[in-house]
């Protein structure tokens, strides 16, 4: 159901939802059977920069800050919010401490995900003491879910740059040749498997992570590099999600028996076009800046989305800023679709 121009009090107040142009992502997975459903507050990739002492970049602090009050209007509140990694641009203290002092104001339980913004300056030091371990389990209303910091590369990479910050920075670039692919890496990859053992393959398994655990585009680093020996040890259950921040844009994907839903960022929508980069100097660099071809639009990765998880065939719909409602769905073979785009699909173009 679509709700034009509601009254904002009133229908918090009796769904549970909120209005079409907020900046966070709500994830209900509606599981069949006895499972109860629940109620998932997603907040993602706000990038918190510091300018200089007390001076933060204005619209990333609004951003989180708007997510953060929103989700405490949501009644009834969800089961617990999660955050899906980049709370910082270059990973500094100060950076953290703005963002988590922002995060501090939810009312309902928060989980946190690392990404590479919050982790490459000290390597996930400094998250740890705010925040917790970098990846971890819980069960909930008969639900397995994990989080994984699937933002690891290989030590070479790690141990080349000359500072800390250096390596930050090489890191932070948006599509930087100079960066290295995403991993879970094999230390954490034995953590998963052993944590999966304990649990029943007819167990509905959720997966938190911030890069894909799917091999999407390497320019881009919407990449993780051993995304298939992920895929195979999540492979011998019936029911499994993995839902992701990063791309900083509308992704689905089903691959096996694995459902893959990317959440929307607080920040800036990725790739930003080309006026984005000519507007304000605190905005990362883009070397190949992109116009948003149709069905997108420029802003379609700022907003938030309901996931309605049913029996692992998930149905995703998203209110958006500045562009239509889109609903993505199971199509009778199962395969995520776009309901509405798919029927005005543009075949591919031949090339001559």
């Amino acid at each position: 159901m679509i709700v034009n121009n509601p009254n904002r009090r009133g229908f918090l107040k009796t769904t549970g939802l909120v209005a079409a142009t907020l900046p966070f992502t709500q994830v209900k997975l509606a599981w069949a059977g006895a499972h109860p459903d629940i109620n998932i507050a997603y907040i993602s990739d706000s990038h918190i920069q510091q300018i200089k002492g007390a001076k933060f970049v204005r619209n990333w602090d609004r951003g989180l800050i708007r997510a953060v009050a929103e989700t405490n209007l949501l009644d009834p509140q969800p089961d617990f919010v999660v955050f899906g990694g980049d709370l910082a641009q270059l990973g500094k203290k100060s950076e953290l401490d703005h963002g988590a002092e922002m995060m501090s104001k939810l009312r309902a339980p928060v989980k946190y995900v690392m990404g590479e913004h919050d982790f490459y300056l000290d390597m996930g030091r400094y998250w740890e003491k705010l925040f917790g371990p970098q990846w971890y389990s819980w069960d909930h209303k008969g639900v397995h879910f994990v989080v994984l910091n699937s933002i690891l590369t290989y030590d070479e990479w790690v141990n080349k740059w000359p500072s800390d910050v250096e390596r930050m920075n090489q890191m932070a670039g948006l599509d930087n040749p100079n960066g290295s692919p995403f991993m879970v890496g094999e230390a954490q990859r034995k953590w998963l498997e052993k944590d999966l053992s304990k649990v029943s393959k007819d167990t509905p398994v959720v997966v938190f992570s911030h890069s894909p655990l799917q091999k999407i585009f390497k320019n881009w680093n919407f990449w993780t590099e051993d995304a298939e020996q992920l895929q195979k040890m999540l492979g011998r259950f019936s029911n499994v999600n993995v839902i992701y921040g990063h791309v900083h844009q509308i992704q689905y994907n089903r691959i096996g028996n694995i459902n893959f839903h990317s959440v929307m960022a607080t920040a800036w929508p990725w790739p930003y076009p080309e006026s984005y980069a000519q507007a304000e100097s605190h905005l990362p660099v883009l070397t190949v800046p992109m116009n948003r071809a149709d069905p997108f639009h420029e802003r379609d990765a700022t907003g938030w989305q309901l996931i309605d998880v049913h029996t692992g065939r998930p149905t995703l719909k998203y209110n958006l800023y500045n562009n239509e409602n889109r609903i993505v769905g199971p199509n009778d073979k199962g395969v995520p679709e776009d309901r509405t785009y798919a029927k005005r699909t543009t075949p591919p173009q031949k090339h001559y």
